[in-house]
């Protein structure tokens, strides 16, 4: 055993070393891996050590590859288990029906308790599955009922019943009836979001819902995009500079609900007329530069990541766009991206050098880093701020079900340019995937080759130049 360790880690190690990995380095840990057991099953047969020993190679590797293909096929079926007939796929989606009924009937209970675990309910739901077609024959039931919520209902009701809000639009966005929704529920959301008697966490979620209903649901709507738009200014700008210059100073709730204000604005912003775009750029440019000294960590970065998505907005109506005050705005950025002020926290240090070497990155040379993002067996590209603004409203709406959505909601597919869903057969996931068990072999190995490399260079004896 000892030797065949030693040889994966040579294997590994001559890989890592040229850093490059064979595509057979799977398929290959896996013959280690049972030819390890093959000794143990000879164990009981009174010559067996001395048969195997006399083995030729050439028997054994075709012994192991009929192990792995035996093995491979075991695993496909534990893993997929019963669920995959068709018969039972049909009853689990009966199953679910039914607990999605059952959620829709306790927002209408009088326990508020009721009317909040079905509140969660639906969010978990509605984020981690597609549910067009039942929703389309229940959303007037359920907006209704959403109605009522965001009426009546306490502080956390208010909260859970705007995001499930934002939630049934994503998911009917493709329709028409979206738009229908989005109508009913606008004015309520506006409504608790501009008043200051409100809850804080309550106008954070209304802010949130209806940056995302707008944009999902009244894209082509000028009207109602003009106006959620005014709402959203009407929040973020109490933190624009007072008269004598200074900014001010606000409680760590209010504060959140203006950053949140601030990226449902930048997110609709990104589907404005490019006319509407020169003059809020006008308008917001030279004062969301002076709340780059917010003492608010989230606040500054927020205002950084919509600086950069103004001035490319900007340049992309006008190649010969220039900022009148970039040498100044590029100069805050270098503080901010070097900033190492102890009495900020390192978490926050980081972050927000990371956010404006990137928002500085942009504005020098108008280059973007490129980022991608991988699901299932497709993958998106995040090439500019725009792409960045809409990618991060639909994660923080979605939360881990972002991936799901994007591989089979049609809406996000039309967004992100990805066309129709594929259909993939269940042999081709599992062919992409790797087990976790590979995954450990994999590590383990590479980790001793690694140990091996470094070991050398540590050692004291050796020659280091």
């Amino acid at each position: 055993m000892h030797l065949e360790w030693s040889g994966l880690g040579e294997l590994v190690q001559s890989q890592y070393c040229g850093l490059t990995f064979s595509g057979s380095l799977r398929q290959e840990l896996l013959q280690f891996h049972l030819s390890a057991k093959a000794p143990q099953s000879g164990k009981g047969g009174r010559n067996g050590a001395k048969g195997e020993s006399a083995a030729s190679d050439d028997d054994v590797a075709s012994e192991v590859l009929s192990h792995c293909s035996s093995a491979s096929d075991t695993t496909s079926v534990n893993e997929e288990g019963a669920g995959t007939e068709p018969g039972d796929e049909q009853t689990a989606a009966e199953e679910t029906e039914d607990k999605l009924k059952q959620c829709i009937d306790n927002l209408m209970d009088k326990s508020v308790k009721s009317r909040l675990n079905g509140l969660e309910s639906l969010k978990l739901a509605f984020s981690s599955k597609t549910l067009c077609d039942f929703l389309v024959e229940r959303r007037l039931t359920l907006t209704d009922c959403l109605e009522r919520c965001l009426r009546k209902g306490g502080v956390e009701e208010q909260a859970a019943a705007a995001q499930v809000s934002a939630l049934l639009c994503i998911q009917l966005g493709g329709v028409s009836e979206g738009e229908e929704i989005f109508k009913v529920l606008q004015p309520i959301l506006s409504t608790i979001l501009s008043d200051p008697g409100a809850s804080p966490a309550a106008r954070q979620s209304c802010a949130s819902a209806l940056g995302m209903c707008c944009y999902v649901a009244a894209a082509d709507d000028v009207e109602d995009l003009c106006k959620s738009l005014s709402h959203l200014e009407s929040i973020f700008t109490e933190s624009y500079p007072k008269r004598d210059g200074t900014l001010p100073t606000h409680k760590p709730g209010i504060q959140a609900l203006h950053c949140t204000a601030l990226q449902s604005w930048s997110l609709l912003i990104t589907i404005c007329p490019a006319s509407r775009v020169d003059k809020l750029l006008d308008e917001h440019l030279p004062r969301l530069q002076a709340c780059l000294s917010s003492n608010d960590v989230n606040f500054r970065i927020a205002v950084g990541e919509t600086i950069a998505l103004l001035i490319e907005l900007a340049r992309e109506s006008d190649r010969e766009f220039v900022y009148e005050d970039t040498e100044d705005l590029c100069e805050q950025l270098k503080g901010l991206a070097t900033d190492s002020n102890k009495y900020r926290a390192k978490t926050d240090r980081r972050k927000q050098r990371s956010v404006f070497r990137e928002v500085l990155h942009s504005i020098e040379s108008e280059d973007f880093t490129e980022e991608r993002i991988r699901f299932s067996v497709e993958s998106i590209y995040i090439d500019c701020w725009v792409r960045r603004r809409i990618y991060d409203a639909f994660k923080e709406v979605l939360g881990s079900g972002v991936l799901h959505h994007l591989q089979l909601n049609q809406l996000l597919r039309d967004i992100f340019e990805l066309g129709p869903p594929l259909m993939l057969d269940r042999a081709s996931i599992r062919a992409s995937k790797v087990s976790r068990f590979e995954k450990h072999l994999y590590n383990s190995a590479a980790f001793k080759a690694r140990t091996k490399i470094r070991n050398k260079v540590r050692d004291k004896r050796a020659d280091v130049l």
